[in-house]
């Protein structure tokens, strides 16, 4: 693996200076000394072009439209000074934001010898509003959940830390998607069941019905994406990832199965602990329970559970396309043309494949928990 990184590396270093030399001479001292960042700003005034407030005031078309605004740089080696600012909407507003007086906004600059060259507004600043909440959600959890809360939130950080630091590395590597996202899934499962409850036969029940759910999950995708020849390339982020500057050779079809395979997870690891605690509870309340009829009442409450699980799955799914179905209703789409889409179908296999291995961790979960917590009477 460490020579695959290597060669890679050096792949990716030639390509860097060959593309610097290709670039045209006559811009090449301009491009050597002119650097970019990007930084805080906050709106002091709007000076001309102030944003329209809906209605017959808001022009037509797509006419460019400008504010000139006066904008002080908040963070970075320039902060402090204020600047005139120039932004330009192109009247799309899939694309377009109005900025106001007083709106905390990201900027970016370029500059040349330690001095402004030009300064664009790139975006507003929502960070801020995004860390309230989070506030918000943590001490919730804290409050509410006590020393749960406290575990939950770490478990939290590791399964955030092990998407962002080791599967998509992995994946953006070259590596296997499929292979790379179950043996994340399973190590997330393991750390964060084992630190909510500790290790104990409640645990491993939970861990094996919810890796066990999960590859089901991935393999029906598997077979019956291969099966309905779906390419993976059904969104416009998966097309752009073939023009990225690492050149990552991504296998497509295996970045969607890894996708539905994350996507289930949380539903799954949810399931597969709530039959597992629940047999738990039964088992220390009736010691003598035979472990058929231990079985038997776990199998009992996962269905309780299936029912809503599958609908948050398959809601959860409806709602990130709703204005895709929206399109097709205005249209009057028919349901065969539908239904036989691409994208469409991506979708339909994804909330199934992840609703069946959801179901078929009930089972797994019951029968492991009912060999390890009951007697054989």
């Amino acid at each position: 693996m460490r020579r695959q990184h290597f060669i890679i590396t050096i792949v990716l270093l030639f390509t860097m200076i060959f593309s610097f030399q290709s670039e045209s001479y006559g811009d090449q001292y301009y491009e050597d000394e002119l650097q970019s960042d990007t930084v805080r700003g906050r709106v002091i005034a709007i000076l001309e072009g102030e944003a329209p407030k809906g209605g017959e005031e808001q022009y037509d078309g797509y006419d460019i439209f400008t504010q000139t605004a006066q904008v002080e740089i908040t963070s970075g080696k320039f902060s402090g000074e204020v600047v005139r600012v120039e932004h330009s909407l192109s009247g799309n507003p899939a694309y377009d934001f109005y900025i106001d007086e007083g709106d905390e906004v990201l900027l970016w600059v370029e500059t040349r010898d330690d001095q402004l060259v030009n300064v664009y507004v790139s975006d507003l600043a929502r960070d801020n509003i995004l860390m309230y909440l989070t506030g918000i959600f943590v001490v919730m959890l804290l409050v509410i959940g006590g020393l749960k809360g406290l575990k939950t939130i770490i478990t939290l950080a590791i399964t955030g830390a092990s998407i962002i630091f080791v599967l998509l590395p992995l994946i953006l590597g070259g590596f296997n998607p499929i292979m790379s996202t179950i043996l994340v899934s399973a190590v997330v499962t393991v750390i964060s069941l084992t630190i909510i409850s500790g290790f104990n036969k409640k645990t491993l029940a939970a861990i094996i019905g919810t890796v066990g759910g999960v590859i089901t999950a991935g393999v029906i995708a598997l077979l019956v994406g291969t099966a309905a020849n779906l390419t993976g390339l059904s969104n416009e982020e998966a097309q752009m990832l073939m023009f990225i500057p690492q050149a990552t050779d991504f296998d497509f079809q295996g970045l969607l199965f890894a996708g539905i395979i994350i996507g289930a997870l949380g539903a799954v690891l949810d399931v597969g602990m709530s039959v597992a605690s629940s047999m738990d509870e039964i088992q220390k309340a009736n010691p003598s329970m035979a472990r058929i009829n231990l079985i038997k009442a776990g199998m009992n409450v996962g269905r309780d559970i299936m029912g809503t699980m599958s609908n948050t799955l398959i809601l959860a799914y409806t709602g990130g396309a709703m204005p895709l179905l929206l399109l097709f209703m205005a249209y009057e789409t028919p349901f065969a043309r539908v239904i036989n889409m691409d994208l469409i179908a991506t979708e339909v296999v994804r909330a199934l494949s992840g609703s069946i291995g959801l179901i078929l961790a009930i089972p797994i979960t019951a029968i492991a928990a009912g060999l390890m917590m009951a007697k054989n009477r």
